[in-house]
């Protein structure tokens, strides 16, 4: 069954993207809030299909830790559905990206639009960090929260990838807090084809003041926090590890 509806799911998913695509090409010309606002719409319409079609729904927990400004969001980045339910529970986001997606057929067009702010990870770039300041800083001024991952890419549930300092070292230079969220989406959301029905958790713990002043201090303080949580959620889903013992989980 899971199968059948996953194929359903791209089978509807998939015109509608590339009619959407239209639109999406005419914003262009519009101010970055306006021309967000018309990509919203199509996530907001794709994850209406997941959970119709699917049966995959998302469970927010810490709301009242959301503060009113902009803020650097580090999510644990288990898979490709928390990219999009960030974006209906949290205000208008943009994402720090590797800069290889643009070449992708249509999803890179999207995302240059959709105001995404691309990265070159070749570390031997000095002009790499000063550039992805400067343009975060726009959008930070245009009203934009930043989210990042914080491990760099996608960890399978039950792992631990390595936490890196570029959110802190942003959230600093920038002067925003950071908000850690732990997640579970991973379980129902596979990398392949087929995905299953359940309710994706989310937790969101409270705001890491930039004034600590020591990047590795903030990242510690969100990778301790991250970890504690996901050892909660860890194991509900039907590609989630089985739930043996803490050391087996993080390991």
């Amino acid at each position: 069954m899971a199968i059948i509806r996953s194929l359903l799911l791209w089978l509807v998913f998939t015109p509608f993207t590339i009619i959407w695509f239209i639109p999406i090409l005419f914003s262009a010309v519009l101010p970055r809030r306006q021309r967000h606002n018309v990509g919203a719409f199509w996530n907001t319409t794709f994850v209406f299909l997941i959970d119709k079609i699917i049966g995959l729904r998302y469970e927010v927990h810490g709301l009242e830790n959301v503060p009113d400004e902009p803020t650097i969001i580090c999510c644990k980045h288990q898979s490709g559905y928390e990219t999009l339910a960030l974006q209906r529970f949290l205000p208008s986001q943009v994402f720090i990206m590797k800069k290889e997606l643009l070449w992708f057929p249509i999803l890179g067009i999207s995302l240059y639009i959709m105001n995404s702010i691309p990265i070159d990870r070749d570390k031997k770039n000095p002009k790499t960090r000063e550039q992805l300041i400067k343009t975060a800083h726009k959008r930070k001024k245009d009203g934009f929260w930043i989210n990042i991952f914080p491990e760099g890419t996608r960890v399978p549930p039950g792992r631990k990838g390595k936490y890196r300092y570029g959110a802190a070292n942003m959230a600093q230079a920038l002067k925003m807090n950071i908000l850690p969220i732990a997640t579970n989406s991973g379980e129902f959301w596979s990398k392949g084809l087929v995905k299953y029905p359940g309710t994706a958790k989310f937790i969101i713990g409270k705001p890491i003041s930039y004034k600590i002043g020591d990047a590795k201090e903030m990242m510690h303080q969100c990778e301790e926090w991250i970890e504690s949580q996901q050892l909660k959620i860890t194991g509900e889903g039907p590609l989630g590890p089985k739930k043996q013992n803490d050391q087996d989980i993080i390991n």
